[in-house]
């Protein structure tokens, strides 16, 4: 009953500080490694980060993605112009809460033959891999493409699971590389 108490109260939190987009799922938030505190501070620090990098006239792109995981912040993208990836850069680690910030940004290609078609179909299959494979809790990891090379983020349970993403990840077809931030709990 504990259980069932602790979701609402996530679900309440989470609604309060306008993290809807973890809050999608109930299951989500029973299965993170994170406590349901650490998780409304990580999605707070993370939209923290979003607006102001929107908001910003020297960051013209929309093509960094945030992540943060108890307090460690992760920016994964394209930058058109090294001022752009240093003001990001700045941003991120001029944000209350964030403890580091870890980057894999790499300047646009103006003449890649991996497109965005490319990179959307390269982690439609990945998490389709993920989602199959039961010994992964695939909720917890979070995929972002970028130029055919996948880049893994989350916290999962094991270092067996982080093990079997990379795996998955490097199986697509199409994929470049892969780099993994993966942590395991345990």
């Amino acid at each position: 009953m504990k259980k069932y108490s602790l979701i609402i109260c996530a679900f309440f939190l989470l609604g309060l500080c306008g993290c809807s987009n973890f809050v999608q799922s109930g299951y989500g938030v029973a299965v993170d490694q994170r406590k349901v505190g650490t998780i409304a501070s990580d999605e707070e620090i993370k939209l923290s980060i979003q607006k102001k990098l929107l908001g910003d006239d020297a960051v013209k792109t929309l093509d960094i993605s945030t992540f943060c995981y108890n307090g460690y912040v992760y920016l994964v993208g394209e930058y058109g112009t090294e001022k752009e990836k240093e003001r990001a850069l700045e941003i991120a680690n001029n944000t209350p809460g964030v403890k580091s910030v870890t980057h894999y940004l790499v300047g646009k290609k103006k003449e890649d033959t991996c497109g965005r078609t490319d990179n959307l179909e390269i982690e439609g299959k990945l998490r389709a891999e993920l989602i199959g494979d039961r010994d992964i809790s695939s909720t917890n990891i979070d995929a972002k493409v970028i130029q055919c090379h996948v880049v893994l983020l989350g916290i999962v349970g094991s270092k067996k699971e982080v093990a079997k993403a990379i795996a998955h990840a490097k199986s697509v077809t199409g994929v470049r590389g892969v780099t993994s931030y993966l942590k395991a709990a345990n």
